[in-house]
C-alpha cells in the first residue's frame, strides 16, 4: 500500500509516492538522493541517521515516510546556506571532529538540536547529549571540542 506525501525537504516542497513500510532513511537517501542521511543499524542504535524533523533532532530508521506528511525536514545537505558551511559543520572541520566520516551527519544534526536548547554547554553536557550517537573512529574527543567550538562561534560565549 503507498501513502502520497508533502513535506518539506531542506527548503523544498516535495510531493511523493511511498509505501507504508519505508522508513524516512530509506525515503531520503533512495527517493531523495540525500545520501548525507547514513544508515547503520537500522535500529536506532547508532544515530548516523539522525536528521532534523520540525526542528527536533530524530532517528530517520525508525519513522516511516508517511509520518512526514506536512513536516518539514532537514538533511544534513540543507545545513549550508549560500555557499557557506553551518558553523557546526565548519567546527567539524576546522577541529577534526570526524576520521571516517559515517557518524558525522547524524552528530552534527543532533547537535544543531542541541545547541539550539543550550546554546553555551559544557563538555559534561556535550557528551551527554552524544551518547545516542555512535563513532567507532574518534574516541569523541574532537567531535565534543568541535561542538564546543561551533556553540561559541554561535553565541559568542565561551563553552
Amino acid at each position: 500500500m503507498s501513502n502520497r506525501i508533502t513535506t518539506t525537504i531542506n527548503g523544498q516542497s516535495v510531493t511523493k509516492e511511498v509505501e507504508g513500510r519505508t522508513t524516512l532513511s530509506t525515503f531520503l537517501r533512495e527517493d531523495m538522493n540525500l545520501t548525507g542521511t547514513h544508515i547503520g543499524c537500522d535500529t536506532s542504535g547508532c544515530g548516523a541517521c539522525t536528521v532534523l524533523l520540525d526542528g527536533k533532532a530524530v532517528k530517520s530508521c525508525t519513522i516511516l515516510a508517511a509520518q512526514v506528511d506536512g513536516s518539514e525536514v532537514k538533511t544534513i545537505e540543507g545545513l549550508a546556506q549560500n555557499g557557506q558551511l553551518h558553523p557546526l559543520q565548519a567546527a567539524f572541520k576546522e577541529k577534526h571532529g570526524l576520521q571516517c566520516g559515517f557518524c558525522t551527519p547524524g552528530m552534527i544534526m543532533l547537535a544543531v538540536d542541541f545547541l539550539e536548547s543550550n546554546p553555551s554547554p559544557s563538555e559534561d553536557e556535550i557528551r551527554h547529549a552524544l551518547e545516542g550517537n555512535f563513532c567507532r573512529c574518534t574516541g569523541y574527543h574532537n567531535i565534543v571540542e568541535s561542538i564546543k567550538h561551533a556553540a561559541e562561534n554561535m553565541s559568542g560565549v565561551p563553552a
